[in-house]
């Protein structure tokens, strides 16, 4: 029960902490060195793993469960727009559950 209101906790602090959102939408490329690529259009999903997933989404946020055969499978995940190209990042529950910053992903020259 501890952990449970912990980890709601963090999720407030998450969304509460950021400053208000002027971006336009979730939507898009997010690296981050230590994590990986993911990309968000509206509710789809294809995660650090490779999967194309569902997930509840809004303009400014996503929520989704980690799949089956990915590092902390079955964890929720909340993310939320900070600004243009910041996304705050949270893997929870567990011991290492921290926020992670993401950022757009540059676009590729050839």
């Amino acid at each position: 029960m501890q952990t449970r209101f912990t980890l709601a906790a963090v999720a407030a602090f998450l969304f509460l902490s950021v400053a208000p959102v002027h971006a336009d939408a979730i939507d898009g490329n997010w690296c981050n060195p230590a994590f990986g690529h993911l990309e968000i259009l509206g509710p789809q999903i294809v995660t650090p793993g490779g999967n194309r997933i569902s997930g509840a989404y809004d303009r400014h946020g996503f929520r989704h469960v980690v799949p089956a055969g990915e590092d902390r499978a079955g964890a929720e995940v909340d993310m939320v727009l900070v600004d243009d190209d910041t996304m705050h990042r949270l893997v929870a529950p567990g011991p290492d559950a921290k926020i992670e910053v993401w950022t757009r992903c540059q676009a590729r020259v050839s």
